[in-house]
């Protein structure tokens, strides 16, 4: 599924991806994100729910009609349309040392969050071109994907509207 913009620019061209999401509620909230960003999603399948139109609809509520939504049938689908498109995958999960908040995100990287049940297998941790935590205090396991991702999202927006103002 891709679904028109109506003709506004994005805010910038990063990109959330999400590896076999399976809690609707959680997309559907992400789709939500997207929209009021300006920031194209990708959904790597196969889903924990159906992802038809109609469930969509209703998981992203009005938005769906202001967000490009790109579908990637299977994780080697989404590495062949990566390649393509010379995109870094920047995985977000709690198994990486470096913080988010002290790497340098570029315009074509795509925000890549895991399952929420079960994160994301070895192959695509192994894959990707960064591996970022979100810092939390001691004995905390994760915060949830949606919240994950506009704190993510919100970063990757402020050091590249930063580096536009600067001239580069």
């Amino acid at each position: 599924m891709a679904t028109a913009d109506h003709g506004r620019e994005p805010a910038a061209s990063v990109r959330i991806g999400l590896y076999q999401p399976d809690i609707p509620q959680n997309t559907g909230t992400i789709i939500r994100l997207a929209a009021c960003l300006g920031i194209e999603m990708h959904i790597i399948e196969p889903a924990g729910f159906p992802t038809s139109d109609r469930s969509f609809r209703r998981a992203g509520m009005d938005y769906l009609d202001h967000v490009t939504i790109l579908r990637h049938a299977s994780w080697e689908a989404f590495e062949a349309w990566r390649s393509r498109e010379r995109a870094r995958a920047v995985l977000f999960t709690t198994h990486a040392t470096q913080s988010y908040l002290d790497h340098a995100f570029y315009p074509a990287d795509i925000l890549l969050f895991g399952r929420e049940s079960a994160g994301v297998p070895r192959e695509v941790h192994e894959a990707a071109d960064a591996r970022l935590v979100i810092p939390m205090q001691g004995g905390r396991r994760s915060l949830n994907v949606a919240l994950a991702a506009a704190m993510a999202a919100g970063e990757a927006l402020r050091q590249l509207r930063k580096r536009q103002t600067r001239g580069g």
